[in-house]
């Protein structure tokens, strides 16, 4: 009787040593209602279905691959900064001169848009003056075979209106020395309209400053909407793009 209920133990228990110090081995067991033909088969099974160990790709492939992903890693590192949901606008522009505008990631980054109006910054004073400026831009899409992927704010041209009333065209500008030093001027501020004295020769440069909130239409169509914290006596400006 002991050694049957001996055999018997053995068969339904399996014995195991923790993992620990020789000292405190103590054995653990699992219950298993498995017999010794069920337990052979599955070992059989396991073993024919052991997964073959993957090949390793040739010296060559990695390689290129490498070469590839830094390449774009380096391209990338080119490329002027995205905008996200909250930017940073500056409409700025002499008295005798015409209306710059420039979006920014935060207050140190290259504009990601800047673009000059041929509207005089005297005519956007006089429309602000109403308390309500919508200032919208279009630009025609390319057809055919000029087709090319071209990111909306990287559109050299705009067609300009200014609370629905056309007012010329719109250019894209790069950030020169000029543009930068009036960026870099109004850079403590965050919100507010003034005037910068002796920026240049060309006289006193007014300008005005604000967050935005962007909203992403489409490729084809985005807009951006200043944003008041306090809407008592501000003007309300909004700015609208559009490839058509």
């Amino acid at each position: 009787m002991a050694r049957t209920s001996q055999d018997s133990s053995k068969r339904h228990f399996h014995w195991t040593k923790k993992v620990g110090n020789e000292d405190d081995e103590v054995p653990i067991f699992k219950s298993s209602s498995k017999t010794n033909e069920e337990e052979k088969r599955e070992n059989v099974k396991s073993h024919v279905a052991t997964p073959t160990p993957k090949k390793k790709l040739p010296a060559i492939a990695v390689a290129r691959l490498r070469s590839v992903v830094a390449a774009l890693g380096k391209n990338r590192s080119n490329l002027p900064l995205g905008l996200g949901s909250r930017v940073v606008g500056t409409l700025f522009g002499y008295r005798r001169g015409h209306v710059h505008l420039a979006f920014q990631r935060d207050p140190n980054s290259s504009p990601a848009f800047l673009i000059e109006l041929a509207t005089p910054i005297s005519g956007l004073v006089r429309e602000m003056a109403s308390g309500l400026v919508r200032i919208a831009l279009e630009c025609d899409r390319e057809k055919g075979e000029e087709k090319k992927a071209v990111r909306l704010l990287e559109e050299p041209m705009w067609r300009t209106y200014c609370n629905g009333k056309k007012c010329g065209f719109a250019t894209r500008k790069e950030c020169g020395p000029k543009e930068w030093k009036v960026l870099k001027a109004v850079e403590p501020i965050s919100m507010g309209a003034g005037v910068l004295p002796g920026c240049s020769a060309d006289g006193e440069l007014m300008y005005m400053r604000a967050k935005f909130e962007r909203i992403v239409g489409s490729r084809d169509s985005e807009a951006f909407y200043m944003m008041n914290p306090d809407s008592n006596g501000a003007p309300e400006l909004s700015v609208y793009l559009l490839r058509v």
